[in-house]
């Protein structure tokens, strides 16, 4: 069996998507896996032993028809047996209908329903069930494994030894000590709708700073350099010397496993927190208001915890449609003060999990 799982977009989509290659080799061994995803995703599945073959969808492709109708021809000629669409855009439904698969499994859109062979619902979220994006995933299995799939399972990051040796060697480098505690800080989103506002993360940091003795590195993208120095800039002097703010990983990949050599993630939600969790490095994350907190907030325990402004202001919340909260997430945001959650920080902190 030749099988296509087609996840586009963002990494912790990808990241989690990854799961179910490694739930279709378990169930099937001899089923042969390929995996659509973007360029900007590949980091967190390279060495993946439960995918024989990455698929770059190109950024080209967006742009120009010739390619991407190349590509689709491509797709054809592998005489793909299942296509799992998870992501389940306008690309990904042409992928899916060129790939000529009998078995061709969705969730259910309207405009697309007639492509798949298999349309599966996704579960309605309510406030006290724990019925995560994972779950929605692994239901799109069902047609093709028939028996009960391990929902404890976490996807995972696989780092060989000279990837990790080479990131010890680049902490020494800038005179970081490996042995003490070292946490990343995830202080900025990946927009600003998904950022917690940048004078109350400096509050959040320097109770960090004055609740360990840790090493604090910030996780951010090159364009949002300016955003960062000003964090850095507003919080205390005595937290700043506590900050390598340019010890900075020159590639996803690097960041990984950098990410790796923590104690910690803190900070905004996000597909950093994802690969924190795969790397098996304890979590402490703030949604964005308008993200799904029980959907996302996969493998919640002791060692992975997370807030939301509806923890604490529900009626504020209640009602409110997807796109007013993400219009009004800066004034959302900015009702979840540090004090609000600093208890719940400060305990996770005193646990030493690793």
């Amino acid at each position: 069996m030749k099988i296509l799982l087609v996840q586009q977009k963002m990494i912790g989509d990808v990241l989690v998507s990854s799961l179910l290659c490694e739930h279709i080799k378990e169930h099937l061994p001899q089923a042969e896996v390929h995996y659509v995803i973007e360029e900007h995703t590949t980091a967190v599945v390279e060495q993946n032993p439960y995918i024989d073959k990455i698929v770059l969808f190109r950024k080209s492709y967006k742009n120009c028809k010739r390619e991407f109708y190349a590509f689709l021809k491509n797709i054809k000629g592998e005489n793909y047996d299942v296509t799992i669409d998870v992501y389940g855009k306008i690309e990904s439904n042409l992928i899916s209908y060129f790939s000529n698969a009998p078995i061709k499994i969705a969730y259910p859109k309207w405009r697309s329903k007639f492509i798949y062979s298999h349309l599966i619902p996704i579960k309605t979220r309510q406030p006290d069930n724990t019925f995560t994006t994972i779950d929605d995933r692994l239901a799109l299995l069902s047609p093709i494994i028939s028996e009960n799939l391990d929902a404890s399972k976490r996807p995972k990051i696989y780092l060989n030894e000279k990837e990790i040796i080479e990131a010890q060697e680049f902490l020494r480098l800038h005179k970081i000590d490996i042995n003490k505690s070292l946490i990343m800080l995830g202080v900025l989103g990946s927009g600003e709708s998904k950022t917690y506002p940048l004078n109350y993360m400096a509050q959040l940091i320097d109770l960090i700073a004055d609740q360990t003795d840790a090493t604090l590195l910030f996780n951010y993208i090159p364009s949002q350099a300016n955003e960062a120095k000003m964090v850095y800039d507003l919080c205390k002097e005595s937290t700043k010397n506590r900050i390598a703010l340019d010890t900075f990983a020159p590639n996803l990949r690097k960041f990984i496993a950098l990410l790796n050599c923590c104690d910690f993630y803190i900070g905004n939600e996000g597909g950093s927190t994802n690969m924190a969790k795969a790397l098996g490095v304890p979590t402490f994350s703030i949604f964005a208001p308008w993200i799904d907190k029980i959907g996302w907030s996969t493998f919640a325990d002791e060692k992975n915890l997370s807030i939301h402004v509806a923890d604490y202001f529900s009626e504020e919340l209640n009602e409110m449609p997807k796109k007013k909260l993400k219009k009004e997430s800066r004034v959302l945001y900015k009702l979840l003060k540090p004090e609000n959650f600093q208890d719940k920080l400060i305990n996770f902190l005193s646990n030493k999990y690793k």
